[in-house]
C-alpha cells in the first residue's frame, strides 16, 4: 500500500456522542460483520493466518476508551424521506466502531518509517494469541480466489472503498466521507479505483472471508521444536554468558548464522567471494539451445548486497548450530565446490532470500528481514533438469502460501484446483519472475478437499507442476509411460482429478515427476458401469525409490481408491510399463467381488488363495466375500509372468 494514499487524521467530524457502553453494545452485536471488514481491508500480503489475528485484533481495540463522537456517514443508500440513522446502520455506536475498524486496518498496512513513529494499529498486540496452531478461513471456489487476487491488486484505500461498498452497501457519497473521516487523502481516488472491479457483493460474504469461521492447522512441529531447543539454549547462555552478549562483534557480523571455523581451502575461499558469483545476463536464454538453470538470470532487488551474499555463501559452507538446514533425499549438503551461480536475491515477504545453482544443486538461503535469528539453509537436487523441471523454484512459503520463482521463458503462471478440473485458474503473474502466493496444501490433515497446482505457460505450450514440500515442484503428466503428455486440457485434468489426493503419499520424498496413466477399462459384474484402473508412478532425482500406485476409479466417484503400491520397481515405467493389480469391490447389491486389471499385452490373469479363479484377456471378476486375501498371477502375450503390485 502507498503511503501517498493516506492523510493525516482529520478532525472528527459533528455527529451523536457515543459513550463506551453503547459503543461495546454495537462492536459485540456486530462483531463477526466487522472483524470480516476487518480482514478483507487489511493487505493479503501478511497471509491468511496473520490477517486473522489481525483482523481480530483491531476490532477489539476499536473500542473508545471513553465518549467519543460518531461520524455523520450514511450506510445505505436512502431516500431523502428515510432516517439516517435506522437500524443498524443507523445505530452511532456501530457508526463509530466501524470507522475505527477501517482507520485501523488503513493503518496497519502502511509500512513502517524510520522518520516517523509507528502508528499504534502498526504496533503488535499481545492478544488474540494462538500458540501451535495456524487458524484460516474456509477455502472457497475459484470465484473467490479470483476476487481476493484482484482485491490484492488494490491500494488499501480502494480496497476499503470496495468492501463498504459491497459489504456495507454505502453509496458513493458515504464511502467518500467514511474514507475521509478513516485519514484517506484522496477518496474519490480510492473509490474510482476500486470501480475497476467488478462488483461481485454475494462473494463477499462467502466463508472465503469469514475469519470467524476458522479452520486450524498446527505450525511447523520440526521448526518449532527447534525453535524450542534453540530458545532454552539461548536463555542458558543469558545467563552463563551474558556479559559477553554486550560485546561489540558478538552480533549478527559478516559471517552471520556460519559456524565458526577457518576455511583454509583456497577453492573454498574463492567460492565464498560474491565478487566471483556467476550471475547470466538476462537476455543469454534467448539465444540458447538450453533451457535449464544454468540460463536463468540473476533477478531480485538484492542482487547487489555483497554484505547478505557473502554471508549467504559462508553459511553455505559452514551453517551454525542455530540454522535450519533441510535437504530432499538423496542431496548432498556440502559447501560449494567453486563460485555458483546466483539465481535470485530479494525479499519475499519477511524474508531477504538468495537462491544459488551450482551445477547440481539448487541452494536456498533465507534470514529474517528483521532480526539475526532463525536462518535456513535448504538444498534440493536437480542435475539433469531441463524444459518443465527447470521451469520453477520455491522462494518462499508463509501461512501455507507458497511463492515461485519462474524460468525467464514462463510467459503467464496461474493457480488451479486439480480436484475440479471445470474450475477456472487464478491468475499469479509473474512480476519479474516473482509469483503472487498460491495456496499451497501442505500435508492434508484431514479430508483432501482441494489440490492447488501451479499451471505454467511458455512458447511451447503449457505445463502443471505441484508442491511436494521441496525447493522444486514436481512435474505432472499423463499418458503410456515412455511417452508421456502435459497435463493441459480439459480431458487431460479429468484423467488427473480422481487422483490428485495421492500426491501426498509421497510428500518430502524427493520427487522429479509424477505420471498418471489409465492401463486398463473394467465393465463392473453389476453392470453399473465401467470402472478405470490408473497407475501413477512418482520418479525421483536420485533415480531409486521410485513409488507406484494403482488405483481404481469407479463411474461417479469423487475420488480414486488405492489398490496396490510398490517401491523400486520397474512396473508402470518407461523400461517396463506392464502392471497388474486387484481390488476388493462390493456392489450396490451388496454382493464382495475380486476385481483386477494388466496393462495392454497381459493374456490372462489368475487369482489363488482366499479368491480363485481366471480370465483370459486383461481383466478379471471372481465373486467372493468380504476381507479375503488373494494373490495375483498373470501372464504376457511374450508368455513371461507377472505378479499383482503389492
Amino acid at each position: 500500500m502507498q503511503s501517498q494514499h493516506v492523510a493525516p487524521r482529520p478532525a472528527p467530524a459533528s455527529g451523536p456522542v457515543v459513550d463506551v457502553g453503547q459503543a461495546e453494545a454495537a462492536l459485540v452485536e456486530h462483531y463477526p460483520r466487522l472483524v470480516r471488514l476487518a480482514y478483507l481491508v487489511l493487505p493479503p500480503g501478511l497471509g491468511r493466518s496473520r490477517r486473522v489475528l489481525t483482523a481480530h485484533a483491531l476490532t477489539q481495540r476499536a473500542l473508545p476508551r471513553g465518549r467519543a463522537t460518531a461520524s455523520l456517514i450514511p450506510a445505505q443508500a436512502k431516500t431523502a424521506a428515510e432516517s439516517l440513522w435506522e437500524g443498524r446502520d443507523g445505530d452511532p455506536g456501530y457508526a463509530l466502531v466501524r470507522l475505527r475498524v477501517v482507520r485501523s486496518a488503513l493503518e496497519a498496512g502502511r509500512p513502517l518509517k524510520r522518520t516517523a513513529w509507528p502508528k499504534r494499529a502498526q504496533l503488535p498486540w499481545p492478544l488474540p494469541q494462538v500458540w501451535g496452531l495456524r487458524l484460516f478461513p474456509r477455502s472457497g471456489g475459484a470465484d473467490e480466489l479470483a476476487l481476493d487476487q484482484r482485491l490484492s491488486a488494490l491500494s488499501g484505500p480502494a480496497r476499503a472503498a470496495y468492501v463498504l461498498r459491497g459489504l456495507e452497501k454505502l453509496p458513493e457519497d458515504g464511502v467518500r466521507k467514511l474514507l475521509r473521516a478513516a485519514g484517506v487523502a484522496h477518496p474519490a481516488s480510492a473509490v474510482r479505483e476500486a470501480g475497476r472491479v467488478p462488483v461481485q457483493d454475494a462473494l463477499l460474504l462467502s466463508p472465503e472471508f469469514d475469519p470467524c469461521s476458522l479452520q486450524a492447522r498446527p505450525t511447523d512441529l520440526m521448526r518449532r521444536r527447534q525453535h524450542t531447543k534453540a530458545a532454552l539454549a539461548a536463555v542458558a547462555a543469558v545467563a552463563v554468558c551474558g556479559a559477553l552478549l554486550t560485546l561489540p562483534d558478538g552480533g549478527w557480523g559478516p559471517d552471520g548464522a556460519a559456524a565458526p571455523s577457518d576455511v583454509q581451502n583456497p577453492a573454498v575461499r574463492a567460492a565464498l567471494d560474491p565478487a566471483g558469483l556467476t550471475k547470466v545476463p538476462p537476455t543469454a536464454w534467448t539465444t540458447s539451445a538450453r533451457t535449464d538453470f544454468s540460463v536463468w538470470p540473476a533477478r531480485g532487488g538484492l542482487t547487489r548486497d555483497t554484505a547478505l551474499l557473502r554471508r549467504a555463501l559462508v553459511v553455505w559452507a559452514r551453517p551454525g548450530g542455530s540454522v535450519r538446514v533441510s535437504a530432499t533425499p538423496g542431496t548432498p549438503s556440502g559447501p560449494p565446490a567453486g563460485p555458483p551461480q546466483l539465481l535470485y536475491a530479494g525479499r519475499v515477504d519477511a524474508a531477504r532470500v538468495v537462491v544459488f545453482y551450482d551445477g547440481l544443486r539448487i541452494v536456498r538461503y533465507a534470514e529474517p528481514d528483521k532480526g539475526t535469528g532463525g536462518a535456513a539453509l535448504d538444498f534440493a537436487r536437480v542435475d539433469g533438469a531441463s524444459g518443465a523441471e527447470a521451469d520453477a523454484v520455491v522462494l518462499g512459503r508463509a501461512d501455507g502460501d507458497v511463492r515461485y520463482l519462474t524460468a525467464p521463458w514462463v510467459t503467464g503462471a496461474a493457480e488451479r484446483d486439480l480436484l475440479r478440473p471445470r474450475s477456472g485458474a487464478m491468475d499469479l503473474g509473474p512480476d519479474h519472475g516473482v509469483t503472487a502466493p498460491l495456496a499451497g496444501r501442505a500435508r492434508q490433515t484431514g479430508s483432501c478437499t482441494s489440490w492447488n497446482v501451479l499451471e505454467l505457460t511458455d512458447g511451447s505450450g503449457t505445463r502443471l507442476l505441484t508442491d511436494l514440500g521441496e525447493l522444486t515442484p514436481a512435474h505432472l503428466t499423463v499418458g503410456r509411460p515412455g511417452a508421456p503428455r502435459e497435463v493441459s486440457g480439459a480431458a487431460a485434468l479429468r484423467a488427473w482429478s480422481p487422483f490428485a489426493c495421492s500426491l501426498s503419499t509421497v510428500w518430502s520424498q524427493g520427487v522429479r515427476s509424477v505420471n498418471a496413466w489409465e492401463y486398463a477399462r473394467q465393465k463392473l459384474p453389476d453392470g453399473s458401469g465401467e470402472a478405470s484402473w490408473v497407475c501413477t508412478r512418482a520418479d525421483t532425482w536420485r533415480g531409486g525409490g521410485p513409488r507406484v500406485l494403482a488405483q481404481f476409479h469407479t463411474p461417479g466417484g469423487r475420488y480414486g481408491a488405492v489398490a496396490a503400491k510398490a517401491e523400486s520397481v520397474p512396473a508402470c515405467g518407461a523400461k517396463d510399463p506392464h502392471v497388474l493389480a486387484g481390488v476388493l469391490w462390493k456392489s450396490a447389491a451388496g454382493t464382495w467381488y475380486l476385481l483386477a486389471a494388466g496393462s495392454k499385452g497381459t493374456a490372462s490373469i489368475g487369482a489363488t488363495g482366499g479368491a480363485s479363479g481366471s480370465a483370459r484377456g486383461n481383466v478379471l471378476a471372481v465373486r467372493t466375500r468380504q476381507g479375503v486375501r488373494a494373490g495375483l498371477k498373470g501372464t504376457l502375450d511374450d508368455g513371461r509372468e507377472i505378479s499383482g503390485l503389492r
